[in-house]
């Protein structure tokens, strides 16, 4: 029953990231170009689950970001050092996951081109 509940506020946290943050849709459809892309280069299942868990942990790490910022804003709705620090660090962390999926997709690309050995 507690599993029940908790999957329930999770994909309530879902919707409301999706209908709320331009910035997660723009990354749901960079995941689904980027399958297209490993579609396109031919490449082996495993890379496909190691794009599925970084692009998992990039939409966890971007529902935290947003719920930093909402905390922020509703605690420190007047610009403050405070809040421009919380939520630049909310930046960072995604921005670190976009440079993983990045580095990933040019790891692959140029295993594939035979530019590296992957």
């Amino acid at each position: 029953r507690h599993v029940v509940h908790a999957a329930g506020y999770s994909l309530a946290g879902f919707r409301h990231l999706f209908q709320h943050e331009l910035a997660a849709r723009i990354e749901v459809a960079a995941g689904l170009l980027s399958v297209v892309w490993l579609i396109i280069l031919g490449r082996p299942v495993r890379d496909y689950v190691i794009l599925a868990i970084i692009f998992c942990i990039l939409i966890s790490v971007e529902a935290l970001n947003t719920a930093v910022e909402r905390i922020v804003d509703r605690l420190s709705p007047e610009l403050s050092d405070f809040g421009k620090a919380a939520k630049d660090l909310g930046s960072a962390a995604v921005f670190g996951m976009l440079a993983a999926a990045g580095i990933f997709l040019l790891a692959v690309t140029a295993d594939t081109l035979g530019l590296i050995a992957f």
